[in-house]
């Protein structure tokens, strides 16, 4: 099979004509124009202009708020997202702004619709199976998508529908760029919404394949699920770099079918060689297929997303086939060679899920950290950067904001966790899930029967019982435990001290009521 010849349109000239005068004409004359990446303006700083071998300073002047007010002017308006775009074309427009919200820097970034760049996975787009992007930032991941949405739309004659957060598929202004082709597109009015334009995608548009850039919250992965659910082909980006990346995220991992943990009997932990307390796949995988890009040219594919995650959880990783372009344009392909782990036995701690000895902590207490780590007895130290950690941990506070640390860990491949929030209970439920320690599946049991003690305390008499404070996890089990029985349930207090409260039905709020567990 022979690849396509690669098609590049960029539009470059509009992108120029919204720069300041004094800053077009050096990069017209210089000859690698053409693969400009992006122009920095900073306020008070010389403008840059960056490009695939380095950057280089336009002019000797400092940029003024004359010449950041020329290009807002002369660009689409700004989103919540801080993002604007020049019509009918690609590129992007970042703001930097003050506590006052004065914008103080620009970034430039230049759009192009590169045409044949999914020739190394049409045959996987071409399937009919949802599948999942995923790649450090600027590989390519939204380039694909926009190739993706044409290949279907135009060539396979599929009705596509395009949620387009920032305007970054089909460019900005109420007219797609024609790179997408046949496919529509919905915008999105702020980031925050997301997730309920992808569900009116499904419900008012009758798609037969809905692309989505940059799945990223839990909302939004819970909405992928109903998408996949109704039979529609999914194709997306999300945050990571690889599946193991999902694997350690609970945010994500609903997206590969998320992780439980589950307490096996005697007789079968003895029959599989481990512990009691394992981790397992809890539901079928929203994405059949995982592509993990390393370039536009090379890729790794999970062709089974289910059997990947499984043999992820069981300590055996399956080797993803890797492919990639020849310089005659054929596609290479192998099964990549990964080392396996050897079983652990039940006389010994098997190995953490992702070789856990180094974390990061970003805006989570140090102090708590230690603390779990020294109750539990975990060799586990605490670093001082990513770079020397196996694993980040921050909260979903900070996740969202997304600061350069953990833009720069996630773009580095360090796996991110992201607690609920910065308690003792929270960290503590995060490192004994990840190390499968035994308490943690004789706490599970034993909160559950304190869940089953109360419902016969009501069925006698009792008019309301409260547990024993829990982490979120544990309180979802005890609230289904008591829902089983149609009784009521909430949670009250605050952590670690928050705890479910059950009762009869009608004497206080349901659990089905926005009460948080």
């Amino acid at each position: 099979m022979t690849v396509k010849e690669k098609q590049i349109t960029d539009d470059l000239e509009a992108l120029l004509e919204a720069l300041p005068p004094h800053l077009q004409e050096p990069l017209r004359l210089r000859p690698d124009s053409k693969d400009l990446l992006e122009v920095v303006m900073d306020l008070g700083r010389k403008p840059e202009a960056r490009f695939p071998t380095g950057e280089v300073h336009l002019c000797d002047s400092e940029v003024s708020e004359e010449d950041l007010d020329y290009v807002a002017q002369r660009i689409g308006s700004f989103g919540d997202d801080n993002r604007a775009g020049i019509e009918r074309t690609l590129h992007r427009i970042s703001a930097l702004r003050n506590r006052k919200g004065k914008i103080v820097g620009l970034t430039c970034r230049v759009g192009r619709a590169v045409y044949g760049t999914i020739t190394i996975i049409e045959d996987l787009v071409r399937s009919g199976k949802s599948i999942l992007l995923l790649g450090r930032p600027g590989v390519g991941k939204t380039t694909m998508l926009r190739e993706v949405a044409r290949v279907l739309a135009d060539d396979m004659r599929k009705r596509v529908v395009i949620v387009d957060t920032s305007n970054e598929i089909a460019g900005d202004g109420d007219i797609p760029h024609p790179a997408i082709g046949r496919a529509r597109r919905l915008q999105v009015p702020t980031p925050t919404l997301q997730h309920a334009v992808m569900i009116e995608a499904v419900e008012n548009h009758m798609p037969q394949v809905i692309i989505i850039d940059e799945i990223g919250t839990e909302l939004e992965a819970t909405a992928a699920r109903t998408i996949g659910e109704r039979g529609v082909q999914l194709v997306a980006t999300a945050h990571g770099n690889n599946l193991d990346n999902l694997v350690l995220n609970p945010t994500l991992s609903d997206l590969i079918g998320g992780i439980q943990s589950v307490t096996l009997g005697d007789d079968e932990a003895r029959r599989r060689g481990t512990q009691k307390s394992i981790l397992e796949r809890k539901a079928p995988p929203t994405f059949d297929i995982v592509v993990e890009i390393q370039s536009w040219d090379k890729v790794a594919v999970h062709p089974d997303v289910a059997a990947t995650v499984d043999s992820t959880l069981r300590q055996r990783p399956a080797a993803p086939e890797e492919r990639w372009l020849e310089e005659d344009g054929s596609i290479g392909k192998k099964t990549a060679v990964r080392e396996t782990a050897p079983a652990p036995s039940p006389e010994r701690k098997p190995r953490t899920l992702a070789g856990i000895s180094r974390i990061y902590s970003f805006g989570v207490n140090r102090g708590r950290i230690e603390s779990v780590i020294k109750k539990l007895k975990l060799p586990v130290s605490l670093v001082d950067g990513f770079r020397d950690a196996d694993v980040v941990i921050t909260t979903k506070t900070y996740y969202r904001k997304r600061p350069q640390a953990l833009r720069a860990a996630e773009s580095e491949g360090v796996p991110i966790f992201v607690l609920r929030r910065s308690s003792v209970t929270q960290i503590e439920q995060y490192l004994m899930s990840v190390f499968g320690l035994e308490k943690q599946g004789d706490g599970i049991n034993a909160a559950i029967r304190e869940a089953e003690d109360a419902v016969r305390m009501i069925e006698t008499g009792e008019d309301s019982v409260a547990l024993s404070p829990q982490s979120s996890f544990i309180r979802r089990l005890q609230h289904q435990t008591a829902e089983r029985s149609n009784l009521s349930s909430f949670s009250v207090g605050t952590d670690p001290w928050r705890h479910v409260k059950i009762s009869r039905p009608g004497s206080v709020p349901s659990r089905r009521n926005p009460a948080p567990y």
